[in-house]
C-alpha cells in the first residue's frame, strides 16, 4: 500500500499553503488594496490641517510586505492544515483525499474565516481606535475558538448519530445542520459587539466593499489551500502505487514514519 509519512504530508501542506498564500496575496494586491487606498484618502481628508507623522515605510513597501506576509501565513496555515488532516481524515466526508481536503478547508473557512467576519467584519483604515486594539483582538480570536469548538462538536454529533441511531442519512444530516445553525446563532448572540463605531465620514459603499474584498481574500486562501493540498495528496496514486492496484493510501493513521 502506498503510504504518506507525516513529514511528507507536512511538506505537501506547506507547499499547498504557499500556493494559497500567493493566490490570496494577488487578491490582496489587486482587490483589497484598491479599497485601502480609498479609505486612506478619506482618512487624509479627515486629518487635513492636523499635525501628522511621517510613515516609517512607504505605501509601496507596505503593500509588498503585506503580500509577503500573506504567503508566510499561508505556509504556516498549510502546515496546520496537514496536521489536522492527518488527525481527522477518517471522519471527513468524501471518497478520496481530494474530497476530504476540500471538506476540511470548507470547515476551516466557516469556523475561522466566515464566522468572525459575520460578527466582527474587517474595517478599513480610519475605522477603529488604537485604544481598543487589545479588546478587538481578544474578541476576534475568542470567536475563532468558539467556531472551532462548534466544528468539533458537529463532527462528534455526526459520528454519534451514525453509530448509535438507525436514522436515515438525510435525517442525520438535517439534525446535524440544525444543531450547527443553533450553535452559530447562539455564539453570534452571546459574543459582545465590536467596541468601535464607524465614523460618519466613511461611506457605506467603501466600508462594505472593503469588507467583501477582505472576505474574498480569506476565501481564496482556504479554497486554494483545500484544492491544492487535495491534488498534491492524490498525486502519489498516479505513480507506482496506483500501477500496483493499491487502494486509497489514506486508510489508517498517520503515525511514526508512515501510514500503515
Amino acid at each position: 500500500m502506498a503510504t504518506h509519512s507525516y513529514p511528507g504530508l507536512l511538506a505537501r501542506g506547506a507547499g499547498a499553503g504557499a500556493i494559497a498564500g500567493v493566490a490570496a496575496g494577488m487578491v490582496s494586491l489587486f482587490v483589497v488594496e484598491t479599497q485601502i487606498r480609498a479609505a486612506l484618502a478619506v482618512e487624509e481628508a479627515r486629518n487635513a490641517g492636523a499635525v501628522g507623522h511621517e510613515e516609517m515605510f512607504s505605501r509601496g513597501v507596505q503593500v509588498v510586505g503585506g503580500v509577503a506576509a500573506v504567503v508566510v501565513v499561508g505556509i504556516a496555515l498549510g502546515a496546520v492544515f496537514a496536521t489536522a488532516f492527518a488527525a481527522v481524515h477518517r471522519h471527513l466526508p468524501g471518497g478520496s483525499d481530494f474530497g476530504r481536503s476540500v471538506a476540511l478547508a470548507a470547515v476551516g473557512f466557516a469556523a475561522v474565516g466566515l464566522l468572525p467576519a459575520i460578527k466582527y467584519p474587517a474595517n478599513p483604515p480610519g475605522v477603529g481606535q488604537a485604544e481598543t486594539v487589545n479588546d478587538r483582538t481578544v474578541l476576534y480570536f475568542s470567536l475563532i475558538l468558539g467556531g472551532l469548538i462548534i466544528a468539533y462538536g458537529v463532527g462528534r454529533l455526526h459520528g454519534l448519530l451514525a453509530a448509535r441511531t438507525s436514522w436515515p442519512a438525510p435525517w442525520r444530516a438535517t439534525a446535524v445542520a440544525a444543531a450547527a445553525a443553533a450553535a452559530v446563532i447562539a455564539v453570534l448572540l452571546v459574543w459582545p459587539a465590536g467596541p468601535d463605531a464607524v465614523p460618519p465620514d466613511v461611506p457605506a459603499t467603501l466600508l462594505w466593499r472593503f469588507r467583501l474584498a477582505s472576505l474574498a481574500e480569506v476565501l481564496t486562501l482556504w479554497a486554494v489551500l483545500g484544492v491544492a493540498f487535495g491534488l498534491l495528496t492524490e498525486a502519489p496514486k498516479s505513480g507506482r502505487g496506483a500501477e500496483a492496484g493499491n487502494p486509497d493510501p489514506v486508510r489508517g493513521d498517520y503515525q511514526g514514519r508512515g501510514l500503515r
